[in-house]
């Protein structure tokens, strides 16, 4: 089985998030909607869901009409697709090409394949050198007219988790997250409505999880509250002491497996 995780660019209109869950069905385990952000991120199970949800952000999303604190680089901005037990790493790979020729091909949307193991780009160098220096592996050589492009992974579990600062000051924000960054951690100061948050990617959140992440921002900086964005893997939780789940925004309902009913 294969978890696929669509960050799309859209936050905002109730009736385009609509479309989107509807297009996930009983394939859709998590959604989470930040309209600062102008994000949704959706949780999916196998590869027909984020088929369904694509055509739907790419049909229904402008691009040319959009803002938002996060960066992006379209509509369908980032399909990752991981491998859960029973399948493998090639599963997954496989699933990423297939998804990458599927919309270049079918919906004219430039794809970008990005990868962890140094064979492909990773995340960060496809949002920077897109169409400057990388070309699209799939679809036009030009960014689509209203829906841009879409990076599309094949990657190992990763936790996306956001933390509010008590202070709403942007330049502390972006300072705290250059000096949180790496070892595990990719991280940006952001803006978000009145407040400052510090935004992480926990790429290996089996040995840097999200409580030693909040303790790295919090030793820098007072910590307001803490967001996770989708789901973790139940081994992440279940390496933190339960009586701190609360304060770090997690739950054993919040799991991966939980929402697979195992």
């Amino acid at each position: 089985m294969l978890e696929c995780i669509l960050n799309v660019s859209e936050g905002r209109d109730p009736v385009v998030l609509d479309a989107l869950r509807e297009a996930g069905g009983g394939d859709l385990l998590d959604r989470h909607v930040d309209p600062h952000h102008h994000r949704t991120v959706l949780t999916t199970v196998g590869e027909d869901a984020a088929r369904r949800i694509a055509r739907v952000a790419v049909e229904r999303i402008d691009l040319r009409t959009h803002d938002g604190v996060h960066p992006r680089l379209g509509a369908v901005d980032v399909v990752p697709f991981v491998a859960l037990d029973g399948s493998t790493v090639a599963d997954a790979a496989a699933a990423r090409d297939r998804f990458t020729t599927w919309i270049g091909a079918t919906l004219g949307v430039p794809a970008f394949c990005y990868g962890e193991d140094g064979e492909l780009p990773t995340l960060p160098e496809v949002r920077r050198r897109a169409f400057v220096d990388l070309a699209p592996d799939a679809g036009p050589e030009a960014p689509h007219p209203t829906a841009g492009a879409v990076a599309v992974g094949c990657r190992p579990p990763l936790v996306a988790y956001n933390l509010w600062l008590v202070e709403p000051d942007l330049d502390r924000a972006r300072a705290v997250a250059s000096a949180v960054r790496g070892d595990g951690i990719r991280a940006l100061g952001l803006a978000v409505g009145d407040r400052a948050q510090v935004s992480m990617n926990l790429v290996d959140p089996f040995r840097v999880g999200p409580a030693e992440a909040y303790d790295r921002v919090a030793a820098e900086v007072a910590v307001a509250g803490a967001e996770l964005v989708g789901l973790v893997p139940r081994r992440v939780l279940e390496a933190i002491a339960p009586e701190r789940w609360t304060a770090l925004d997690l739950a054993e309902d919040r799991t991966v497996e939980a929402r697979l009913g195992r």
